[in-house]
């Protein structure tokens, strides 16, 4: 497979330089496939559907076709995913999509877990370490820390907004040891990401050391998020039938969004056969994607903070790619737009535990209330021309998908994606609910343990200079 940029057609570049620079020195753009292979329609078919692992496998081989034999691919996906997602129906015409079976309880386990194996594997013959640098807004930081704890020729630093994430999220980042290290940057998500962007940009910071990046910039990351749309998707089409009877059902997919990476790898599962007919895009007070697609004008902007911390991203690095895949009316058929503030969230997580006894994180809330809206009447109030769209209200852009029909014929079920473990929001659900979820035991270990977490800086001299010192 051959990879570009997303700012420079004429670049091409194998998976391996792709993983390896994470993005494009020179150009600042981010690595795309030049295609997304079509999976095969006998296996797309398979009833029962394939397992986790072997959707997994089918969908990376042609991404690393001549890079990473089949053998080694085998033994690699095996490696990364002792767990799989799991698929909830919570009522007839919805199913949660639980995310949070990884080793840090959020979705970001099955992006680096896929990301560390595969960079282990490429820098297995290289002298000098290679140095990774990610900003997180929550959930990112602890999953790439924990994919890549103990690797050896690899060192990681983590880069978080200080004080603006939850205090679990924060001690799972904070306490790192050996090649992983936390800064917590006196600034916002927008801030932290900004100095990795530079950084990758730096020319003579890059001649003295071999930097990549965990973040959703990194197709490696990217991509193998895409397998869990691809089998809840093939899940969900065999269950339509016994759980809401609905002939020739549409599947949408709600994803909660920040930095679109997620929603991304949905596209990209799309694209490669899942039976997926569109997408909901729900943003938090953070919603520069929905605005675009409301007015054709992207204006990126500074984050502010919410309940749904790790989606508050006001300059999404991945709409870049949204963009580099499709058109704004493609974009517009496709997707329905949706954003919401704090009380829709609050509200939300009660309202999806009252109706259905679901607990559900503020993140999926998020979503669960823009399928919930869409399916009690705005979509329908939409197409009739009666809904009012102001974007800067909570609410639906006016843009109308091509699968607007179906979900206001009842045709459609819902894929609402759990990208996190209710517990690591622990405050946010009492106050909604009034009582605590389940703490996993993996979450529970890690508040014994002491911080390290070192303070830093938002100006980019002062956070290479750091580097410089340090790597």
């Amino acid at each position: 497979m051959i990879y570009t940029d997303t700012r420079d057609s004429s670049v091409k570049v194998d998976f391996r330089t792709a993983v390896m620079n994470g993005m494009n020195a020179k150009t600042g753009g981010l690595y795309m496939p030049l295609s997304f292979p079509r999976l095969e329609q006998s296996f797309l078919d398979k009833i029962p559907e394939p397992s986790f692992r072997d959707v997994a496998f089918n969908m990376a081989r042609p991404y690393v076709e001549g890079e990473i034999p089949d053998s080694d691919l085998e033994a690699l996906i095996a490696d990364a995913y002792p767990f799989v997602s799991q698929v909830v129906p919570i009522d007839p015409v919805t199913y949660v999509l639980e995310l949070f079976h990884g080793p840090t309880c959020a979705f970001k386990d099955f992006g680096a877990r896929f990301m560390a194996r595969v960079m282990s594997y490429f820098n297995r013959n290289e002298k000098d370490n290679l140095h990774i640098l990610v900003a997180t807004s929550g959930d990112t930081g602890s999953a790439v820390g924990s994919a890549f704890s103990g690797v050896p020729g690899i060192d990681v630093t983590i880069l978080y907004p200080d004080g603006k994430i939850s205090p679990l999220q924060e001690k799972q980042l904070s306490t790192f040891t050996g090649n992983v290290r936390a800064l917590k940057v006196k600034g916002n998500f927008d801030d932290c990401q900004r100095l990795v962007k530079t950084a990758f940009t730096d020319t003579e910071l890059r001649s003295r050391f071999r930097l990549s990046s965990a973040n959703s910039i990194n197709i490696s990351r990217l991509l193998p998020q895409s397998f869990y749309y691809m089998y809840s998707s093939l899940v969900v089409r065999n269950r339509i039938p016994h759980d809401s009877k609905i002939d020739g059902g549409s599947i949408i997919v709600s994803v909660p969004s920040g930095n679109f990476g997620n929603l991304t790898s949905g596209l990209i599962a799309r694209e490669m056969g899942a039976p997926i007919d569109g997408f909901i895009a729900a943003t938090n007070k953070n919603h520069t994607v929905p605005d675009w697609i409301a007015t054709g004008e992207y204006k990126a902007r500074d984050s502010v903070a919410t309940l749904s911390n790790a989606m508050d991203v006001g300059a999404p690095s991945n709409w870049e790619r949204i963009n580099a895949m499709y058109t704004l009316e493609d974009v517009r058929k496709l997707f329905a737009s949706y954003w919401t503030d704090d009380e829709g969230t609050l509200k939300a997580i009660k309202e999806c535990n009252t109706n259905t006894g679901y607990i559900i994180d503020p993140h999926g809330a998020v979503a669960w209330k823009a399928w919930n809206d869409i399916r009690k009447g705005a979509m329908e109030s939409l197409v009739a021309g009666t809904l009012e769209c102001d974007k800067d209200k909570p609410g639906l852009t006016k843009n109308i998908p091509l699968w607007a029909e179906k979900a206001v014929q009842k045709k459609a079920v819902c894929v609402v994606l759990e990208t996190a473990a209710p517990a690591k929001f622990g405050q946010t659900v009492v106050n909604a609910i009034g009582r605590e979820p389940a703490m996993p035991e993996r979450l529970e270990k890690v508040l014994s343990l002491p911080d390290r977490a070192i303070p830093m800086e938002k100006d980019y001299e002062t956070f290479k200079s750091f580097l410089m010192e340090t790597l």
